[in-house]
């Protein structure tokens, strides 16, 4: 269902409130239909023969917002994951943010073999018209981000961190979660394929190195 963004005015600018149905939504894997309308640039997916080498393309984030982390991160922490999931990611992109994306946000998306990483607000701060679920209170709080309400409107804040902590062990190893899935259909069973690999190979993976 489609909704009407919310707004609420800040001090510096106009902040967009996100719906609550729209904190982590996600991407299909599949390559659309030629009519659909693609959400993203498509990447061909590499031959068999290329090398293993995943390819990293940065786009400036824009004007409020900014990339929770860069190639150098995502490098830096796919050193040491498990290989055999890697070998179907060919380009890890880090995308602009967009007046669609604005309206309908995402942290992360899979299409193909390519894993999109979205910009979030220079503030680190979310404002959300609807109270978080319980799934995203567990998932903040596993990170460090905190809810709070400001009146008629919910605040999820982060900071610097924990959004890097967050993008790194559970929006990067979701979508390549997405990736590693070639049995599921569904959109659910698809998202709980990667929320559980996402835990697997990320959160607990993250604890146990430190």
């Amino acid at each position: 269902m489609k909704r009407r963004q919310q707004r609420t005015r800040s001090n510096k600018r106009r902040t967009i409130a996100r719906p609550a149905t729209a904190h982590r939504k996600r991407g299909s894997r599949e390559r659309p239909r030629p009519e659909f309308n693609a959400p993203e640039v498509w990447h061909e997916p590499a031959d068999e023969e290329s090398d293993d080498s995943i390819r990293y393309l940065t786009c400036e984030p824009g004007a409020g917002y900014v990339h929770p982390v860069n190639a150098k991160d995502v490098r830096r922490r796919l050193r040491d994951f498990p290989k055999k999931f890697l070998r179907g990611v060919d380009v890890i992109q880090f995308s602009p943010m967009t007046h669609k994306r604005r309206l309908f946000p995402c942290y992360g998306m899979q299409w193909g073999s390519t894993v999109y990483l979205y910009p979030i607000e220079e503030s680190l701060l979310e404002l959300y018209v609807r109270p978080p679920r319980p799934s995203q209170l567990i998932d903040a709080k596993m990170y460090g981000g905190h809810w709070s309400q400001q009146d008629d409107m919910w605040q999820l804040r982060w900071t610097p961190q924990s959004i890097r902590d967050f993008y790194l062990n559970s929006i990067l190893i979701h979508e390549i979660g997405h990736i590693n899935d070639p049995h599921n259909s569904s959109y659910q069973d698809r998202e709980r394929y990667a929320d559980w690999f996402a835990i697997e190979y990320g959160y607990r993976a993250s604890r146990d190195r430190n």
